[in-house]
């Protein structure tokens, strides 16, 4: 698990107390006064955010692993991300402590199943590809041919893509590949107006 670093935002007792008790002494823990650079600081850096207030609608909008303690229930279905928890006050200090850790682990998976790629983001977990707000849905083997060239600096053969993603013996005589790349051009294209997305020389395919 990535080294986390909990944030609390405003309640300062609380921030006392979680460090009196020792509850999370493998992290670092801090308080902040300054939602605007708490925010700042979270989505920079590894780092849970503990809120104490389900009205602000801003702060439900960051791309952070985030828990919200309220005064009253929250449905389940009313919760907007899966990087959202909410503990309805009073709450026993066990139970929190699972909510963090557990939010916590939701959080590295997620983080680990992103991919930068040539200014896209590849989501191996939900299977798409990102920029700038538009996304696109991918084939697990679109996932697996998009993954190989982000490990490899040079173009990519034929025979090690079919290989790698397909299993197949590098003698293999297929279309696949071509068919494949084919139709994931395509979709990029449609999307994101990119025509360059995937080029071939004479060594292989590169993005």
């Amino acid at each position: 698990m990535d080294n986390y670093i909990i944030s609390i935002f405003n309640n300062k007792i609380f921030f006392e107390i979680i460090k009196e008790i020792k509850l999370f002494s493998e992290f670092e823990i801090k308080h902040y006064n300054d939602l605007n650079l708490c925010l700042k600081d979270a989505e920079k850096k590894s780092q849970l955010v503990i809120f104490f207030n389900e009205q602000t609608s801003d702060i439900k909008k960051k791309k952070i692993p985030l828990i919200l303690i309220t005064k009253k229930s929250i449905p389940k279905n009313n919760i907007p991300g899966e990087l959202i928890e909410y503990i309805k006050m009073p709450f026993k200090i066990l139970d929190f402590q699972k909510k963090v850790v557990s939010l916590m682990a939701k959080s590295s998976f997620k983080k680990n199943s992103l991919i930068n790629l040539a200014g896209y983001i590849i989501d191996k977990n939900e299977r798409k590809i990102k920029k700038n707000d538009i996304e696109v849905s991918l084939s697990e083997k679109e996932i697996n041919f998009l993954v190989l060239f982000s490990s490899s600096k040079e173009p990519i053969g034929k025979k090690w893509v079919l290989k790698k993603v397909w299993n197949y013996s590098s003698e293999s005589e297929t279309h696949t590949v071509e068919t494949h790349i084919h139709r994931l051009r395509k979709k990029i294209f449609k999307k994101f107006n990119d025509n360059n997305f995937i080029k071939n020389n004479d060594k292989g395919y590169y993005i």
